[in-house]
């Protein structure tokens, strides 16, 4: 019997790269042996910052997939330990289904030979729809899936069945996000506990349901097994309290402030606790901005140089002499702390 060939994520993608039909990226994903798949899990640790990707746009609104995959170089230099995308800080609820599918082409090649992890979000509506992104994405070989809750759902079996069935897809880790989904369906800590003992691989939670904190430590109880890691979410304005919690990490929308966030990690970890409470209120200048100035983050992003533009299929965002100049007054308490 002949061992079960290997492959990077670039030979794959020459294989199924070019395909857009969910169909051919199946059939790719079929000719890869359960065993391979459970050796890619925890290749990679999940822990630390872990950024949900912007996505950026065209002056003419299409998705710009060189912006995206410079993104990902920025990340890299950033010393961020995790990419995301497209999750709903990424608009991935604006994004077509070929939208999604070439950007997960694209940044499964960038990613290539980097160091962080790469985490694709397959969700979708049903369980039929997160299986269309899910195969797709196994046969890029990410180092893990998120999936949000499916929003068609009515009860916490439904949520069963669409897990289970994305664990039949790949053995690599999977984060179960705990919001996003059926509104009237609340995945408990006891429910989650039980799906990552059934389901080894489904052990990391992005836990950002109320009440978050008492959540979280709960789940703290049951780790490190069955529940593996717990990440905390909302931009990371709890991070503080969450890392001295002893949680695991943040997996927000954060790419503008990427650097920050990857120096929060290594200060925490190195236990330097009153540079990481100044850093961390520095950022909190940026992120509590957010709400007086909408689009704020957009440019940030092309300030930097990561976007061309400050489009957004969220609205149209346009920024007063005023307001640059408070963005601007507060980009410099974080400023030394930028590395890309």
């Amino acid at each position: 019997m002949h061992a079960a060939p290997t492959f990077t994520r670039r030979e794959w993608l020459a294989t199924v790269g070019a395909a857009t039909a969910v169909g051919a990226a199946a059939g790719a994903t079929a000719a890869f042996a359960p065993s391979r798949r459970l050796r890619a899990a925890e290749a990679k640790p999940m822990r630390g910052a872990f950024i949900i990707m912007s996505t950026p746009y065209t002056e003419a609104n299409e998705v710009d997939y060189e912006d995206l995959a410079h993104q990902v170089d920025f990340l890299d230099r950033c010393g961020v330990h995790g990419l995301v995308w497209p999750q709903n800080s990424s608009e991935q609820r604006f994004l077509s289904k070929a939208e999604r599918l070439r950007g997960f082409d694209v940044l499964a090649e960038a990613v290539e030979g980097r160091r962080p992890a790469l985490v694709l979000g397959v969700q979708g509506a049903d369980t039929q729809g997160m299986l269309e992104y899910a195969r797709y994405a196994e046969a890029l070989a990410p180092d893990g899936m998120i999936a949000i809750p499916p929003t068609e759902a009515t009860t916490l079996g439904e949520f069963r069945d669409y897990y289970a069935a994305l664990c039949e897809v790949t053995g690599r880790p999977i984060f179960f996000q705990t919001s996003g989904g059926a509104p009237d369906v609340v995945p408990t800590v006891d429910f989650m506990v039980g799906m990552a003992r059934e389901f080894p691989n489904l052990a990391y939670v992005k836990e950002e349901r109320d009440p978050v904190h008492e959540r979280m430590l709960a789940l703290k109880e049951h780790r490190p097994d069955p529940v593996k890691s717990i990440f905390g979410a909302a931009f990371g304005r709890q991070w503080l309290y969450e890392m001295r919690l002893g949680m695991d990490g943040v997996m927000t929308g954060g790419a503008m402030y990427a650097d920050v966030y990857a120096r929060l990690w290594e200060l925490h970890e190195a236990g330097r606790q009153d540079e990481l409470r100044d850093l961390f209120g520095r950022l909190l200048l940026m992120l509590n901005l957010d709400r007086t100035i909408p689009g704020i983050r957009l440019y940030v992003l092309q300030k930097r140089g990561i976007f061309k533009t400050t489009r957004s299929r969220r609205g149209e965002y346009s920024f007063t002499p005023d307001q640059v100049a408070e963005i601007e007054y507060r980009l410099d308490a974080i400023r030394p702390y930028f590395r890309a």
